[in-house]
């Protein structure tokens, strides 16, 4: 459970820096009624030995975010090193020295009443502190969902957009009510997609398998890295179409996501997952990610983005 947000936090909207007290929308914006935003999630890593913030791969999410904003025929008048530059001067700003959770949101903010878009959109940036999403040190207890994934020719899951995570509200709802930890969504052919709001890998055989682009999932950064980690350990990546009953016989599984980071799952369907227990090849991607993400090795520094350093500020006490 995060905790309650200081209205004095300093953000960026529409434009100008102003406190989250300040900044609100009319009550008739086009979002409000029909989900016509995309959002982005960015983790950020205090290092108290570095005495340093680093922001993981945030132009990387920046350019998938402007990317996505074209969907919905909007426009960030900013590039991705304008928006990492006011991502650090919120973070300095603020005195952030723990760990952060970034939400950049472009939204439609026509006001009135109509489905139709409209030409009007605006954006904003919040840096909050924050910990882990999910307590999933002993492993999370997971369900499929009877609600299945959005399809690609419906709401594109790779977009962000705001409305199509109603879809995952419903799944991960479903779950929490009937006792699990989280939910698994598919497709609408039977396949695996993802959880209702990460990636999902399994391990066969000793590889990485995950769902492939097209079975509706997010172009995850997250899942992009452990792919990368996972090469570097002499761990094959297999994307490809996964069957549910494969969740069964897998010997591990996890999710994997901005939020989640790792998320080792021990049960499907209360099946276990393997022998019940996080597995080997789940620890070595949790380490390596850890490392990587706090700048503990040089693994990985070009993913990683000195906060305070790149506002030119030397974090003090």
């Amino acid at each position: 459970m995060q905790t309650a947000l200081d209205p004095n936090l300093l953000v960026f909207f529409e434009g100008r820096y102003c406190t989250l007290g300040e900044a609100k929308v009319g009550l008739l914006t086009h979002a409000l009624h029909y989900g016509s935003g995309v959002f982005e999630g960015i983790r950020g890593y205090w290092s108290e030995e570095d005495q340093e913030l680093y922001l993981f791969r945030a132009r990387e999410h920046y350019d998938r975010w402007k990317s996505n904003a074209r969907l919905l025929k909007m426009d960030i008048p900013m590039s991705a090193k304008q928006l990492c530059d006011v991502t650090c001067e919120l973070i300095v700003r603020n005195h952030l020295r723990s760990d952060v959770y970034i939400r950049p949101l472009v939204y439609k903010s026509r006001q009135g009443i109509g489905v139709a878009f409209g030409p009007e959109s605006e954006f904003a940036i919040v840096a909050v502190p924050f910990g882990s999403y999910i307590d999933s040190s002993q492993g999370l207890r997971v369900a499929v969902s009877s609600w299945r994934r959005v399809d690609d020719n419906a709401i594109p899951a790779r977009g962000k957009i705001c409305g199509a995570y109603v879809n995952s509200a419903l799944a991960g709802d479903e779950a929490r009510a009937n006792g699990f930890d989280e939910a698994i969504v598919l497709t609408n052919d039977g396949h695996i997609s993802e959880g209702a709001a990460s990636n999902i890998f399994i391990v066969r055989n000793g590889q990485l398998v995950t769902p492939p682009v097209y079975d509706n999932i997010l172009e995850g950064i997250t899942r992009a890295t452990i792919i990368d980690l996972g090469r570097d350990m002499w761990i094959e990546t297999l994307e490809r179409p996964v069957d549910r009953t494969e969740l069964y016989v897998a010997t591990e599984a996890f999710f994997a996501g901005t939020a989640f980071e790792i998320a080792p799952i021990i049960e499907v369907d209360r099946h276990p997952v393997g022998t019940g227990a996080i597995g080997h090849i789940t620890r070595r991607l949790q380490e390596a990610y850890t490392e990587v993400t706090r700048g503990r090795t040089a693994r990985g520094s070009h993913w990683r983005l000195p906060a305070y350093r790149e506002a030119g500020v030397r974090s003090v006490t």
